[in-house]
């Protein structure tokens, strides 16, 4: 009786210790099934992330230009901003100084509104970046708003009218003395290549000190083709209201600059209410 107890309790125990040992053994696979899937989706992870990083750091490349170039961005060119020379006796507006980069595409149109009419010009950014910047920054600041074109010149061959003096206000003038201009100078650019007709008709020219670097903001109006040296930045064209500046011209001058730089106050004033530069 016992032998048969016996064999019925070892044929269980046989049983059992199979159906634990196949459950182990499932357990087993289990776990390295998911041990293998969880290190798969951890490789694609981690491969997915550092392609995520590697774009993001080509496209920040792309935005930014190299630091170790030292170029300024694409369609623009370094500008320098000198301070103003107090030695020079002149008269300064501080209005602070334009961004060290400016674009060198495309061209503005700087509009004067003045007493008489409107005067157009087209600045090409392809020429006078610079410069350009330059007179962008005034016009934002209402730098010249309210001046008057000081001074005119009316010779054979040289047939100019003067502007860009922040002081040049009040009746007859009485706040200028025609050295007035910002804070800052810059080098001149884009100077005429055509030696027999340098400043054409309805040119707008830069004035300077005759030094190198020291363009400010005062500029002359061709009224006739003038014949000066090539050392003025030519800023633009005028496109309308080239017959204001002639009808000044062609009213004369009290022959205030006579003995020094020539010329003399408008007797025909010109009074600059707003000047604006806007893209074209």
């Amino acid at each position: 009786m016992s032998s048969i107890k016996d064999r019925q309790r070892a044929a269980a125990r046989a049983r059992l210790e199979k159906e634990m040992a196949e459950r182990s053994a499932a357990a087993r696979k289990r776990k390295q099934r998911n041990a293998i899937i969880g290190s798969a989706i951890g490789v694609v992870i981690v491969v997915v992330a550092a392609g995520l990083i590697v774009t993001k750091l080509q496209h920040d490349d792309k935005k930014k230009p190299s630091a170790a170039s030292g170029k300024p961005p694409a369609g623009t060119v370094s500008c320098t901003w000198t301070p103003a020379d107090p030695s020079t006796g002149g008269k300064v507006k501080d209005v602070g100084t334009p961004p060290t980069t400016a674009p060198n595409v495309g061209t503005e149109v700087m509009t004067l509104n003045t007493n008489l009419g409107k005067i157009e010009a087209t600045i090409d950014l392809t020429k006078a970046p610079c410069t350009g910047a330059s007179f962008a920054f005034l016009a934002a600041k209402k730098f010249l708003d309210g001046s008057k074109c000081h001074r005119m010149v009316n010779q054979p061959g040289f047939q100019v009218l003067q502007c860009g003096d922040p002081f040049a206000k009040g009746k007859g003038y009485r706040e200028s003395d025609g050295t007035g201009g910002p804070s800052y100078t810059m080098a001149e650019e884009n100077l005429p290549t055509d030696a027999n007709n340098p400043y054409p008709a309805g040119s707008i020219a830069m004035a300077n000190t005759g030094q190198p670097n020291s363009t400010g903001s005062q500029f002359f109006i061709c009224t006739a083709d003038t014949k000066l040296p090539a050392s003025y930045t030519l800023l633009g064209k005028i496109t309308t209201g080239l017959n204001i500046a002639q009808q000044v011209i062609k009213a004369g001058d009290d022959e205030a600059f006579k003995a020094q730089a020539g010329g003399g106050h408008p007797k025909k004033e010109l009074d600059i209410t707003t000047m604006t530069v806007a893209a074209s």
